[in-house]
């Protein structure tokens, strides 16, 4: 029985440098829906329609895009609401660049990008990141952190899993139920295990030097843990 009161370090299958190509994008088209049936995109439109406020513009950057799913909810949710988004992706697996192109219809301009986030020529206003965290070492998650709190200019948002029995039971059977890849079955499982718990971003942020009441730890459904960093309060 997992132990789910510490974070496991092992790593993940699909983290592999020699993973297949063609597998590589199996697995991150199959991850895109279960994030659909897990509302994975929510968090970040939840926390920029609190952050952008009357902005009709903004420059976001989305840290490990994947599929790019998170990114296609963010400009239509923009469009939506006449904002003119500006929307770069940067994944360090240059496989990404492929699965997320071919999800995404042409008439959303999304800049996909290959390469470290922290050769990005900014400046930009929002910097995110969507389950993406539990896959970094210690030290490159505080990088990470200090980074954004930065060179954001209007805030940063975390939005990662949450390191929950619930979840960590419930993911099989849902992973069964979708026929997603082998990968996705055992990783989502493990990525659980990876993930963190309030107490976790609280001793991480401090580490990191970000200020706590500067920041919102704040569960999101379904089994989503934030970190939330909002510049100022929009505008009423």
């Amino acid at each position: 029985m997992a132990d789910l009161s510490i974070r496991s370090r092992h790593e993940e299958q699909m983290d592999a440098p020699d993973l297949d190509p063609a597998v590589y994008e199996r697995v991150l088209h199959d991850l895109a829906r279960v994030n659909r049936w897990t509302f994975t995109a929510w968090p970040s439109l939840a926390f920029l329609g609190r952050a952008v406020g009357d902005a009709k513009r903004f420059r976001l950057i989305d840290v490990g895009f994947g599929d790019g799913d998170v990114l296609r909810a963010i400009a239509r949710w923009a469009r939506k609401r006449g904002i003119a988004a500006d929307l770069v992706g940067v994944d360090l697996n240059e496989k990404s660049i492929k699965a997320a192109r071919d999800a995404t219809p042409a008439d959303l301009a999304i800049d996909y990008r290959a390469g470290d986030y922290l050769d990005q020529a900014g400046p930009f206003d929002f910097i995110i990141s969507s389950q993406v965290t539990h896959h970094m070492t210690d030290a490159q998650l505080l990088t990470f952190i200090r980074h954004m709190e930065a060179e954001s200019r209007m805030g940063w948002l975390i939005c990662d899993l949450h390191r929950h029995g619930f979840a960590h039971w419930g993911f099989p059977l849902l992973a069964r139920l979708l026929g997603v890849h082998r990968i996705v079955r055992e990783d989502g499982q493990l990525s659980i295990r990876r993930s963190f718990r309030a107490d976790d971003w609280r001793a991480i942020l401090s580490e990191a030097g970000v200020p706590l009441d500067q920041v919102q730890i704040v569960r999101r459904f379904a089994f989503r843990l934030c970190v939330e960093r909002v510049r100022s309060a929009p505008k009423p």
